[in-house]
């Protein structure tokens, strides 16, 4: 595994709290990479109020197309800081504050307004599961352990998050995943719906990257309304779609795609 591959040759962008790291390339492709090796990656109550910023802040970068969000040192991120957590739960009202901005954060990225891949390496557990599943896709190593341990914390998971992993991985294996808290590995991880994608770590993220890459040069138009159409329930989707759907006709990426398929050569959106 490239540690640096996925920052390389991209600038850093201000991310105002120690443990978050932002970069952006040239290429259309952002990183958000959780650095805390120290604590494998532990997201600090600090971290999960900053996040929403500074998700804001990469999506208004100009140029930006696509995000991959990764952690450092090997590790994805081991969750919530249970140090802190331990203390913030000694008042009920602050441990009622702490899940409110760790709900926040989660769907600040889930509405990323660009593609957001996760980037999974080492353990992706709790809070980093959370954070994982809240992306648009998931290229997970083959060693990687992931798995959501409420249950032998005591924590009661909110809402927001068991709804999203029952969406994804369906009813029963969120309910396994809760009720256990077991880690899954390898292609378990693929089998239970909770990576897209499942290699060798030492691959997986020149293949992210590329993937990422792959992406930018595909219609925002038609992404986004894919985003907007899956983010709701499904009697709402018609709704969600319409102002997609009129921009399509309005505006010159059906036109560009069009024009680029019929004189055999890439599309410029």
């Amino acid at each position: 595994m490239d540690q640096q591959l996925l920052t390389r040759d991209r600038s850093p962008l201000p991310a105002h709290v120690d443990g978050l790291r932002a970069h952006v390339g040239e290429d259309g492709v952002a990183v958000l990479e959780f650095n805390r090796p120290h604590r494998r990656n532990a997201i600090t109550l600090a971290m999960w109020q900053a996040l929403p910023k500074l998700l804001f802040r990469i999506a208004e970068q100009p140029g930006v197309r696509a995000l991959l969000v990764t952690g450092a040192g090997g590790t994805f991120s081991a969750g919530a800081d249970i140090d802190e957590l331990s203390e913030i739960y000694t008042d009920p009202d602050r441990a009622d504050a702490y899940h409110a901005d760790n709900v926040a954060a989660e769907e600040a990225l889930a509405h990323f307004p660009h593609p957001t891949i996760a980037v999974v390496h080492g353990a992706c557990v709790g809070g980093g599961c959370q954070l994982a599943v809240a992306c648009d896709l998931r290229w997970v190593a083959d060693d990687a352990r992931m798995g959501i341990t409420p249950a032998k914390l005591g924590v009661v998971y909110p809402a927001v998050p068991t709804l999203r992993l029952a969406r994804l991985v369906g009813p029963s294996r969120a309910k396994l995943m809760l009720f256990s808290g077991e880690l899954l590995t390898g292609l378990r991880n693929s089998a239970i719906g909770l990576a897209d994608r499942v290699g060798p770590g030492a691959g997986l993220d020149a293949d992210a990257l590329e993937f990422a890459r792959l992406l930018t040069r595909r219609s925002p138009q038609t992404i986004g309304a894919v985003k907007a159409a899956l983010a709701v329930p499904p009697e709402q989707a018609a709704e969600a779609l319409r102002p997609w759907e009129r921009r399509s006709r309005e505006a010159p990426d059906v036109r560009e795609g069009l024009a680029a398929f019929l004189e055999g050569r890439a599309p410029r959106f």
